[in-house]
């Protein structure tokens, strides 16, 4: 029976930033083996971040890439590291071009290197686009154990690396991860790494990034599971964390390479490190990892959303965020996760009441704002309207959106005299109707809530408060921003309902079209009104090149607009009842 002390460090990689990152892997790499660890895993494509996208096929970097890898092994040495095996994802690249690769570093030096065999090219994924498959699969032997590594979508394969390390046999799998957030995928990636185990017969060591890079929100979660598919140990998710176990592991040697001939494809390639255990583990006290509690969906999602804004603001170098507060709920609850994400004193919210502006509009805003403690201003915008609408003669719907644009040009006003990040309030529902005004309340560097249902910002400010009651704290959000009926305030008495269906029966639509890419058919048959269905459809297609003008924003949903769902501007193909003919074909 051998023992290895194993490490996951759940971090938060920066694209592009080489020398910060490997600064990051040496200083977490030196608590693991203070710690006592012998083996020591990184995520996916850690040394560069991830996803870098065309920076892949940008020589320049690859070549500074792998030259930084060699680095940190040399690094890791000078640091105490040297007798633990450290796996690290990174940006590799040889003759046939980029690879998306794991380097297992012992003693100073790259021992063994692999390449990702499996490139995803769905949802946000285009790495056929930047990478070359691998065909090697290495077995390194260390510490008495056969140990294997595969990378993020190589375990979603039926018929992957994992099934032919299964054929070979080894007592150790890696998984090194930069596995996006979407809401309840948690459940489905622990599923599929304890059903990877029980093939194995073997334990896994899931390692997954945290942070955020862009739209995407790494949630952590990494994970060891042992051979029966039981998890052992898990870190929490949207926080960094060194996961720390002691493994007991059954050396299951010589039966494998005659079983590998006859099913796999890969190259096999065996590696012999070390037959005993680094002196590092010696006098150090055995870990106890707890499991953390599973979060609400609502937390989940406020987690992410947090983390999303929080990293866009830091990794991009802005002191401060800027956003108009309406008083209504959309504002409310992105002004809330601001606090939340930087602080107080780091976000600056604007009142710009209008001549429709009611009374409790005006109010609520304020109210937000004492009771977040944010920094607050009123920059009226009655006298810009006047001479934007006497000048050019404007009424209607023309008048309406004036409106929304001064607010836009105020906001960016301030912004450009003193440098704050301006902040797009709206949600996932208005955005898919083109319920904005482009140029308007569009208008901003990032947008918090763009993949929150108008129906799931509800439910996160009701969360928000109750959560904020159970701590004892003030409520954040204003109990009547969360009660009065929506209105964008654009002319007398104006109400959402004015324009749209009522919105549970609104974002239940989107949802089967948008995210389930349902046809009028399909929706018709689910039940939907049948001339709701057109209506609705209708504004989304016709709203494609709002979305694409708008700022980008935190991905929750399955299919987020942005890279998730990629459709044509100029394109006359509309969802609408067939003729007699069509539905007889």
């Amino acid at each position: 029976m051998a023992q290895l002390r194993m490490a996951l460090a759940q971090v938060d990689a920066t694209v592009g930033d080489l020398s910060g990152n490997a600064t990051m892997i040496v200083d977490r790499a030196r608590q693991a083996v203070e710690e006592g660890a012998q083996v020591v895993a990184f995520p996916e494509m850690v040394l560069t971040g991830y996803p870098i996208e065309d920076l892949a096929l940008r020589r320049s970097f690859a070549t500074a890439a792998r030259a930084e890898m060699d680095v940190v092994a040399r690094r890791l040495a000078e640091a105490g590291c040297g007798g633990a095996l450290v796996v690290i994802g990174y940006l590799d690249h040889d003759e046939e071009g980029p690879r998306n690769a794991a380097a297992l570093v012992h003693e100073g030096r790259v021992v063994e290197r692999y390449a990702k065999q499996h490139l995803p090219n769905y949802g946000v994924f285009d790495e056929f686009r930047y990478f070359v498959p691998g065909r090697r699969l290495p077995i390194v032997r260390f510490g008495g154990v056969d140990i294997g590594v595969v990378i993020c979508e190589d375990i979603w394969r039926e018929e992957g690396p994992t099934s032919e390390l299964a054929a070979a046999g080894v007592d150790l799998v890696l998984c090194l991860n930069g596995s996006p957030y979407e809401r309840a995928k948690d459940d489905t990636r622990g599923e599929l790494v304890a059903r990877r185990a029980r093939e194995l017969g073997a334990p896994m060591a899931y390692v997954n990034l945290v942070g955020a890079q862009d739209e995407l929100v790494f949630d952590g979660d990494s994970m060891i599971v042992d051979g029966s598919g039981a998890c052992l140990a898990r870190s929490p998710q949207f926080v960094e964390d060194l996961l720390v176990l002691d493994l007991d592991l059954p050396p299951r040697g010589e039966q494998r390479a005659e079983e590998h001939a006859a099913r796999g494809t890969s190259e096999i390639v065996r590696t012999t490190i070390s037959e005993s255990v680094p002196p590092a583990a010696a006098g150090t006290p055995q870990p106890s990892p707890a499991e953390p509690p599973p979060l609400s969906e609502e937390a989940e999602v406020w987690s992410a959303l947090v983390t999303g804004l929080r990293d866009y603001v830091a990794k991009n170098g802005f002191r401060t965020v800027l956003l108009g507060l309406s008083g209504g709920i959309d504002s409310a609850v992105v002004a809330a996760l601001c606090v939340d994400a930087v602080g107080a004193d780091r976000v600056h919210g604007v009142s710009m009441p209008s001549s429709y502006s009611s009374e409790h509009s005006k109010s609520d805003a304020a109210d937000l704002a004492q009771r977040t403690g944010l920094r607050y201003q009123v920059q009226p915008i009655v006298d810009m309207v006047r001479v934007f609408v006497d000048q050019l003669g404007l009424s209607g719907l023309a008048e309406e959106n004036v409106q929304a644009r001064c607010r836009a040009v105020t906001l960016m006003g301030l912004s450009n005299q003193d440098g704050h990040l301006v902040l797009a309030t709206g949600n996932k529902t208005e955005l898919a109707v083109g319920y904005s005004t482009i140029y308007g309340d569009a208008v901003g560097g990032f947008a918090p809530i763009k993949d929150v249902p108008k129906t799931f910002v509800w439910r996160l400010a009701e969360w928000r408060n109750a959560e904020a009651q159970r701590r004892g704290e003030t409520l954040p959000i204003p109990p009547n921003s969360i009660t009065k009926p929506p209105s964008a305030e654009l002319r007398p008495d104006q109400m959402d309902s004015d324009s749209l269906p009522d919105y549970p029966v609104l974002d239940a639509v989107l949802d089967a079209y948008v995210e389930g890419d349902q046809g009028y058919a399909d929706l018709v048959a689910a039940g939907f009104d049948a001339e709701l269905v057109e209506r609705i459809v209708r504004m989304v297609d016709a709203a494609e090149y709002k979305r694409r003008q708008y700022p980008p924003g935190t991905k929750i949903t399955l299919r987020a607009f942005g890279r998730d769902r990629r459709l044509p501007i100029t394109n006359r193909w509309r969802e609408h009842k067939p003729t007699p003919a069509q539905a007889q074909v």
